[in-house]
């Protein structure tokens, strides 16, 4: 993934570091720092992390039932738990 100061500079766009975006609910979904590592991440329609990755090639996946509880955990490391309902 292209870093958000690298397409900003690439626009012409000030900005200072860290750079931090939310979403209307207020929950983080980008960050970046001064020696350009960055993270990201994705929410459910409740506002639990579905997703999470960083610039040093590492990410988890969640999912939930409808009461929130995680029913599925994976990362990049090959750790998985619980049963996935994706591609079911």
């Amino acid at each position: 993934m292209k870093k958000l100061s690298e397409t900003l500079t690439e626009l012409g766009i000030a900005f200072s570091f860290p750079i931090r975006i939310k979403d209307a609910n207020g929950n983080a979904t980008y960050y970046e720092d001064s020696t350009g590592y960055w993270t990201r991440w994705e929410y459910d329609a409740n506002g639990n992390v579905t997703y999470r990755e960083n610039s040093n090639d590492y990410w988890e996946r969640w999912e939930r039932d409808a009461d929130g509880n995680v029913t599925y955990f994976e990362n990049s490391d090959g750790y998985k738990s619980g049963t996935s309902m994706v591609n079911q």
